[in-house]
């Protein structure tokens, strides 16, 4: 264990010091930060604060701010989980159709609706009709066993990207909390939304919950035992595994040392059990559990009015000469207020009269 342990932190020291970061690049003159304010506790929205109120710090540097008090209509994509895990949750998320235009979409705003298991799939396109909204879930159908969560992040982040510049960015996952084959990594997808102003609610659906209440599947009675049964593609007995290295190209004198740090990078996920939880805290957004229709319908109900009492800040860093990762911290000049934004975003340094994000 103690060989392990030692292992997987030389890998650690390695992927930092010597790996080349990837680079995402986009014009961006002004940031935008949806902020929540509430009293202590996490007990009622703040409402009626100015400009005045508030300071913005961007890598400890004060900012100037402005402060949005008109509407800003909502584009939001709601992605669900219909894998086979999660099949007893699903009548339930079918009769949320006419709570999410209620209580969150509001008169002026839209949605999608996205499916996903180990695809994606588009259930409804953009549309503030909430009778077209319940009626695509009603067609929501148990899918695989895969549950590409962080690919569906992907996909939604891409669609709000073509909506109007002056709508709020929405992406509402009701899903579990883990990720079950996608191919891209959560980096790179907390990124994406980061860089597009897109924040991230989950309404977090109970594993145990879940497979409790999944279907059972018929099993197959064989009156034969299972050593009987043919090994699959001719049988055989399987070859030796070859050197990593020689898995490449076939040649043993290979280095594998970068192969050894990517799948260290790759693996590092594997540590982060609750991937919700990282979407919601660098976006601003927030976590909502879902074990019966009762909570579900509270989580909306809270959503909706969150969505409703944000500030929306937004200012033109005064430091855009400051590579890399930008730090966000907003404060209230009035005492014992609990305050939620975006953490930050990624830049890149400024080469000429814009900077790139």
């Amino acid at each position: 264990l103690r060989s392990v342990v030692a292992l997987v932190a030389a890998l650690g020291l390695m992927a930092q010091e010597e790996l080349p970061e990837r680079t995402f690049r986009t014009t961006v003159s002004e940031v935008v930060v949806p902020v929540t304010v509430m009293t202590p506790g996490g007990g009622d929205y703040v409402s009626g604060l100015e400009t005045r109120d508030f300071r913005l710090y961007d890598n400890d540097k004060l900012q100037d701010l402005d402060l949005d008090v008109s509407y800003s209509p909502i584009s939001m994509v709601v992605a669900i989980q219909k894998s086979s895990a999660v099949e007893g949750m699903l009548p339930k998320i079918m009769k949320i159709g006419n709570m999410l235009e209620t209580n969150v979409i509001g008169q002026h705003g839209e949605a999608m609706l996205l499916a996903f298991d180990h695809r994606q799939r588009i259930m409804q396109e953009w549309t503030n009709d909430g009778a077209k909204f319940s009626e695509a879930l009603s067609r929501l159908m148990v899918g695989s066993g895969t549950s590409a969560m962080i690919d569906a992040v992907f996909f939604g982040v891409r669609e709000l990207r073509k909506r109007p510049a002056d709508h709020r960015r929405i992406m509402l996952l009701i899903s579990e909390t883990r990720d079950k084959g996608s191919e891209g990594r959560l980096k790179d997808a907390l990124i994406e939304a980061e860089v597009h102003n897109v924040i991230i609610y989950t309404v977090n659906i109970d594993r145990a919950l879940a497979m409790w209440t999944k279907t059972p599947r018929v099993k197959s009675n064989s009156p034969y035992p299972a050593a009987s049964n043919p090994m699959p593609g001719g049988g055989g007995i399987a070859p030796p595994i070859p050197h990593m290295s020689a898995q490449l190209d076939g040649q043993q004198s290979m280095t594998f040392v970068p192969l050894i740090k990517e799948v260290f990078i790759q693996a590092k996920s594997l540590f982060i059990p609750n991937k919700a939880e990282v979407f919601t805290q660098y976006t601003g957004g927030r976590e909502y559990g879902f074990t019966n229709l009762k909570s579900l319908e509270y989580a909306l109900i809270n959503l909706g009015e969150e969505l409703h009492s944000q500030y929306i800040l937004s200012y033109q860093p005064n430091n855009p000469e400051d590579a890399g990762y930008h730090e966000i911290r907003v404060e209230v000049n009035r005492p014992a207020l609990e305050v939620r934004a975006r953490q930050g975003y990624w830049a890149a340094a400024r080469y000429g009269p814009e900077s790139e994000n």
